[in-house]
Formats: C-alpha cells, sequence, structure tokens
C-alpha cells in the first residue's frame, strides 16, 4: 500500500549560521513537525577571497594561503598547488621526497579523520569521551610534524621541486612508535563507538546514499566510497609516491552514516600502514630541485588532481610567463559534498534529530567551501 499524499504546511527553519554543529555556515530547513522536506546550505560566511589571493603572489608565496583553506588537513590541500605548479613548469621532484611528502600527507589524513571522528561521537550526544581521546591522539602526530617541519598545523613544508628538509636523526624510529601506539587506541576507539549498539542506532541506515546517486551529484572522497564507489584520487591520478606504496582503497556498500564513519576509521588504518612503509622502505638522495623563488611559468594550462581528507580537490591554474598565476580556480571537496547533503532530504527520510549525524557524516569544512 503507498503511502497517501500530503500536503502539510511547510515551516522554514534556520540552522546557524553560529550552530555548535553547523559551524560558520547557515543551514535552511524546510519541516513538517519532525520531518526534514528540503535542506538549503547558506554558504559563504567566511569568503576569503583565496583565488585571487593566490592570483596577486608569487608562485612560492601563494603556499601559505592555500592552506589555510583547511587547517586540520593543511598538507593535502598544500599538495594540490604544489603539484599544479609542478606540472605548468616541467619540474621533476627527487624520489625521497615524494616519499617523505607522501609522509607528510598519511600524517595530515589521520589528524582531520580523527577530528571528523570524534565531532561524529559528539554528534550522536553520547560518547564525548571520544572527541577526549582524539584530541590528545592527534598531539602524537603533531609532535612528529613539528619535529620535521617545525610547525604543527600550517607547514609550509613541500616547495616546487621538493620538501624543506630531511628527516631528523632517528625520526624513522619515532615514526613507528607513533605508528604502534595509535594502532593499539584505534581498536579502543572500534569497541567503544563504532561497534556501540547506542551510536549503530543513531547511525544506521540514516541519510542512505546509493552508488548511483553518488556518482549522479559528485559526491566525494569517504561520501563517495562509503556508497561502495572506489576513486581514489591516489590511484587515479597518481602523485607524490604513492604508486610506489602498498595500500589499498576503503569503500563500504551501505551508503548510510555509518558506513562513511567506517571508510574514515579504516582510512586511518592504511594511513598508519603508508607511514611504516615509508620509515621502513624510504629510499636515499635528494630531498629537492632547486628552483627559483622568483620562478616564471611560460604560457600554459593544467589541471591537478590530489585525494585530501574530504575528497578530491582540483586546482585549474593559468600561466602566462610572469611570476605569479594568471588565473587559479579551486574544486574544493566540501563544496561538492554540500551539494549532495543539500539533496539528502529529498533521497531519504530525515529528521531534525538526524542533521547533526547526517552533516558530520559528510564532514563539512566550510572555509573549505567557500575559499
Amino acid at each position: 500500500m503507498t503511502e497517501p499524499k500530503l500536503e502539510p504546511d511547510i515551516q522554514r527553519i534556520s540552522w546557524g549560521p553560529q550552530h555548535p554543529m553547523s559551524g560558520q555556515t547557515r543551514i535552511l530547513l524546510d519541516t513538517d513537525g519532525e520531518k526534514i522536506h528540503k535542506i538549503i546550505a547558506d554558504l559563504g560566511y567566511t569568503h576569503r577571497g583565496i583565488e585571487k589571493i593566490l592570483e596577486n603572489r608569487t608562485y612560492f608565496q601563494g603556499i601559505v594561503p592555500i592552506e589555510r583553506m583547511v587547517m586540520a588537513d593543511t598538507a593535502n590541500i598544500g599538495i594540490s598547488y604544489i603539484t599544479a605548479i609542478e606540472k605548468a613548469a616541467g619540474i621533476d621532484v627527487p624520489e625521497r621526497a615524494q616519499w617523505i611528502r607522501s609522509l607528510v600527507c598519511e600524517m595530515a589524513r589521520i589528524n582531520t579523520h580523527l577530528y571528523a571522528f570524534g565531532l561524529q561521537a559528539e554528534s550522536t550526544g553520547y560518547f564525548p569521551a571520544v572527541f577526549l581521546w582524539t584530541t590528545t591522539d592527534r598531539t602524537v602526530l603533531l609532535d612528529l610534524l613539528e619535529e620535521l617541519t617545525g610547525a604543527r598545523w600550517s607547514y609550509n613544508f613541500f616547495l616546487p621541486g621538493g620538501v624543506q628538509k630531511d628527516f631528523p636523526e632517528g625520526f624513522e624510529d619515532k615514526i613507528i612508535k607513533g605508528v604502534n601506539y595509535l594502532r593499539d587506541r584505534f581498536q579502543e576507539y572500534w569497541d567503544a563507538m563504532v561497534e556501540n549498539y547506542t551510536f549503530e542506532i543513531r547511525t544506521k541506515d540514516v541519510a542512505y546514499l546509493s552508488a548511483e546517486d553518488a556518482v549522479r551529484l559528485g559526491a566525494t572522497g569517504p561520501v563517495l566510497r562509503g556508497s561502495g564507489v572506489s576513486i581514489d584520487m591516489r590511484k587515479e591520478s597518481p602523485y607524490a609516491a604513492y604508486e610506489d606504496l602498498d595500500w589499498k582503497i576503503i569503500t563500504e556498500k551501505e551508503g548510510d552514516c555509518l558506513a562513511r564513519t567506517k571508510v574514515r576509521y579504516k582510512e586511518i588504518g592504511q594511513a598508519l600502514n603508508i607511514m611504516e612503509q615509508v620509515a621502513s622502505e624510504i629510499p636515499e638522495g635528494p630531498i629537492k630541485t632547486r628552483v627559483s623563488p622568483f620562478l616564471r611559468i611560460p604560457k600554459n594550462e593544467v589541471y591537478s588532481r590530489v585525494e585530501t581528507g574530504r575528497g578530491e580537490i582540483g586546482i585549474h591554474l593559468f600561466t602566462d610567463g610572469k611570476d605569479k598565476p594568471y588565473r587559479v580556480k579551486i574544486n574544493s571537496p566540501t563544496l561538492r559534498n554540500m551539494y549532495v547533503f543539500e539533496r539528502m532530504a529529498e533521497l531519504t527520510y530525515m529528521t531534525m534529530a538526524d542533521m547533526v549525524v547526517v552533516i558530520n557524516s559528510i564532514d563539512p569544512w566550510y572555509l573549505d567551501s567557500d575559499r
């Protein structure tokens, strides 16, 4: 028996712009009681004109501002711009530098996934301890990053042609020690949260997104792979040392909030494996190709694709022979996934109580979408 067609009175609710879970944005909800009929993401509250800033900075000067797009994932954001510059200028990067880049990117991936994991625990309302755990355990990575790059958040460590500096003495052993510690902790996360009945009933079968809809709407990252679509830029358009490293793409076929959480959890395991490989197998050799800080790139047009913690970021770079880009356009993962989020109430049954769980399963970073 089909459900009778109803024509309820719809109430529009403003969720934000300073909501504890929505962050620096406003989300409009068309509701009938608890049921959500439509979602409108009102973005742009944190627009800073990153693309225009890059067009008014030299190629080297632009490395710092673009990393500010996602402070929890600066390495993966930064390498997207660096890779575009190297493509446009035809710069070769030494093999050892590529391995170091992969290491830093994977530590940043774990860092941002831990942040997302902790927020999802908070959004269910039952697991404040897990957020404290993830915050504490991120310091293991931040300590390693500080020793290597000199900074805990925004590193300015990748340069056209390589990286700023090589491993400090004994750094490989510290990587292995950190990996072993985090592996033990992640089993506790799984037991405390992912396999917890309360967490499961809040996330299982909530905001279902089929593989067909995920592809049709342009989902990316864990949102796409949580619907069973095996696409990752580290395989599709390899960069750094990912072609030489042994790792696999994580997918979950269920397409719900729980599946998207599991993808991030298991990707942390893959990132730890990559860290261990780099520490054990990194080749010897130089760490940079000398490139002038006043680099001028002949007229060219390139597109760089990199897998950040939230999905594919695309950098469309136009050069015209000067020491600054002619145009830079950024296709950010959060903007794509927020479009998917807007359609979820039309694709599946959603209530007001589901909202915080659903939006954190998308893992938005609004500075990323607003650029």
